[in-house]
Formats: C-alpha cells, sequence, structure tokens
C-alpha cells in the first residue's frame, strides 16, 4: 500500500511543469493512456452514440440533439487535448488543470461555459488521484478522466433508456447526474471505516491488543483524508448552487443539485463523527494500555514490598557471627526453635502485608 501512495505522488509530481513555464503548458504523463472519446447525443426524443477517431468529426453532431455529451477517457495525447480545445473554445489555464490531476474540486465560471473539478473517493483513500474534469457549456458537456473506466456506465444507461427526467433536461442535469455519482462515491468508504471502528471499539473495551492502536491510527488517517477531498466539493457545489437561473444552471436541476450538496454535507459529517470517534477510541485505547502498565506496576510493588522484609530477616541471619566470642552473637542460633521461629516471622510479616494490601484494596 505505501509503495502505491509513493508511486501515485510520483506520477503527480512528474507532470508538473518546472517552475518558469509558461502558464498554460501540457506536460503529459509518459504512462498515460490514449484519449478514447465517445460522444453521446440525446434529447427528449432519443439518444446517439459513437466512437470517435477524429476531434473533427464533433463539429457534425452539434445541434443534431438538444445535449450533447463528449467523454474523454485518457489524458495521453497532447494534439487531441488541444484539438478539442479549439472545438470547443476551452481556455488554456483550464485545460492545464485537466492535466495536472490531483486539482483541488473547484468551479470557475468562463464566458461560454463552467469549468467543474471533482474526485472520486478512490481506494487506498490516501491516494485521491481520480480526477474528473468537466465543461458545462449551453448545449454540451464535455468530461476528462485520467483513464478508462466504468463508473458512469450507469447514467449513460439511463439515457440510452430513457429512464428518469435526465433525456428531457439539458446537459446542466447530466453534469449534476455525473457529480452526484462521485460524492456518493464516498459513502462506502466512510461506511467501512465507520464498521472497522465500531469493532475495534469492542475490541478495546474487551481486551487490549497490540496492532489495535496501530489500526485506529490507520482508520483515522483515512478519514482525513476523505475529509480532505469533501469540504472543497461542498464548497464547489455551493459555488454552483449560486448559478441558479443563470446560464449554466437551471432552477429544475437546482433542486437535484441542493440534495447532491446535502449527500456531500452529510457525507462530511460523517467523516467528522468518525475521526471523533477514532481519537476517542486512541485516548481510550491509551488510558487502557496506561491502566494496564500501571497494574503491572502495582504488583511488582506489592511483591518487592513483601520480600523486602524478608529480605532483611534472611540477610541477618545469614551473618553467621561466631557465639563462642560473643553470648550475644546470634543467641537464636543456638537456640532449638530458631529456625522455625525464623520462617514463622517471615511468613507472619508477609500474610500481615497481605491482609493490608487487601484493606487498601490494591488486589481488586
Amino acid at each position: 500500500m505505501r509503495k502505491g501512495h509513493s508511486r501515485a505522488r510520483r506520477r503527480r509530481r512528474d507532470r508538473r511543469h518546472a517552475p518558469g513555464t509558461a502558464p498554460g503548458t501540457l506536460v503529459i504523463d509518459a504512462e498515460s493512456a490514449s484519449p478514447e472519446i465517445r460522444l453521446l447525443a440525446y434529447g427528449p426524443d432519443g439518444a446517439e452514440e459513437t466512437a470517435i477517431d477524429q476531434v473533427g468529426e464533433i463539429a457534425a453532431w452539434r445541434g443534431r440533439q438538444s445535449t450533447l455529451w463528449i467523454q474523454v477517457q485518457g489524458l495521453g495525447n497532447a494534439a487531441v487535448l488541444h484539438a478539442l480545445a479549439r472545438e470547443f473554445g476551452l481556455h488554456k489555464l483550464a485545460l492545464e488543470d485537466v492535466v495536472n490531476q490531483g486539482q483541488r474540486p473547484k468551479v470557475e465560471p468562463y464566458e461560454e461555459y463552467l469549468f467543474l473539478v471533482v474526485q472520486w473517493a478512490s481506494e487506498p483513500i490516501a491516494t485521491n488521484s481520480d480526477q474528473v474534469s468537466m465543461f458545462l457549456g449551453h448545449d454540451f458537456l464535455l468530461t476528462f478522466e485520467d483513464r478508462p473506466s466504468e463508473r458512469f456506465d450507469p447514467i449513460r444507461e439511463r439515457i440510452r433508456l430513457g429512464s428518469g427526467v435526465v433525456r428531457s433536461c439539458g446537459p446542466d442535469y447530466l453534469a449534476y447526474a455525473l457529480t452526484d455519482t462521485v460524492i456518493d462515491s464516498y459513502f462506502p468508504p466512510l461506511e467501512r471505516v465507520g464498521e472497522e471502528l465500531d469493532d475495534l471499539e469492542e475490541e478495546i473495551l474487551a481486551v487490549v491488543e497490540h496492532d489495535t492502536l496501530h489500526r485506529v491510527h490507520h482508520a483515522k488517517r483515512e478519514l482525513v483524508g476523505l475529509r480532505r477531498t469533501l469540504t472543497p466539493h461542498r464548497e464547489m457545489l455551493n459555488a454552483w448552487l449560486r448559478e441558479a437561473g443563470g446560464r449554466f444552471l437551471g432552477q429544475e436541476t437546482a433542486v437535484y443539485l441542493r440534495d447532491c450538496y446535502d449527500h456531500a454535507l452529510r457525507a462530511t459529517e460523517l467523516a467528522d463523527t468518525q475521526r471523533e470517534l477514532a481519537s476517542d477510541l486512541m485516548s481510550t485505547q491509551i488510558s487502557r494500555e496506561s491502566n494496564r502498565l500501571n497494574e503491572v506496576m502495582k504488583v511488582l510493588t506489592i511483591i518487592a514490598t513483601i520480600f523486602i522484609p524478608l529480605s532483611f530477616i534472611a540477610g541477618v541471619y545469614g551473618m553467621n557471627f561466631d557465639r563462642s566470642a560473643s553470648p550475644l552473637n546470634m543467641p537464636e542460633l543456638g537456640w532449638a526453635w530458631g529456625y522455625p521461629f525464623s520462617l514463622a516471622l517471615m511468613g507472619a510479616i508477609a500474610a500481615g502485608l497481605v491482609a493490608y494490601f487487601w484493606r487498601k484494596g490494591w488486589f481488586r
């Protein structure tokens, strides 16, 4: 997992242009897939779709239906990207953000279109590099993804079948549907982390495991990663909602977009709640380990305290002074009951200390 993280970070770093490079310069990652362009034109009466080999073929499709969706999967050819930019009048800075994956989710208004960036909730969570860039125009939606995927296929199928209101609405509704799909992708990992935290809570309350603290810390890091990308999504949706009734967002679609905003808000609050739970579990685990260490130290202290007077008595009787030199030298050595007396004295002291500690509650 750690190697995967480093590779993802390396890829994002390698495609950045050098300091001082002119704005809008495209730095294509050598490992990026060649662009695959899928075109879907639809309206209330039907839908048509095809694969595009040359960007110039798109012009013939413009105006045939009320909405045109051009889905570009793969960013490995700068010439194709520049051709698309010329066809739709894309700003070079926006196109640069398309190529430089890992952008912060955002919305930027331009003269003829709205530029939106969203990010999938990737697995592992720490590498949120699956970016979707969208250009929302009056009659088209142009989307860019780093590599081919089937995650938007359910929406494509809805358009084919004419289910719901997607055909009767414009490209703004399509952009909402794609964004809503991306936002909903955060709930499965949030639920997974929540279940892990529930299991860890039961383990912490039942028995202390050596790797529990590490697992809680890992879950907390995942939640931080989710929170880091959910927050700008919420801000992006809020900024997009301010376009309601304007050029790129109709009032009808704004109703659905507000629901998408609620999803993002709920996901953010869920991430915050679970992160607080993870912090509480970490504190509980640390406290339990500290208490367990204190219990061990208490038992060891009790044992040492019991044996200290016994060691003293054994040390005194181990001095073995010569009785012939003086009648005061260890008179117990000449006493028939001297040895049993010393053992009884040790036992009495030990029993007395145990009873004292018990009454103090130190054994509980």
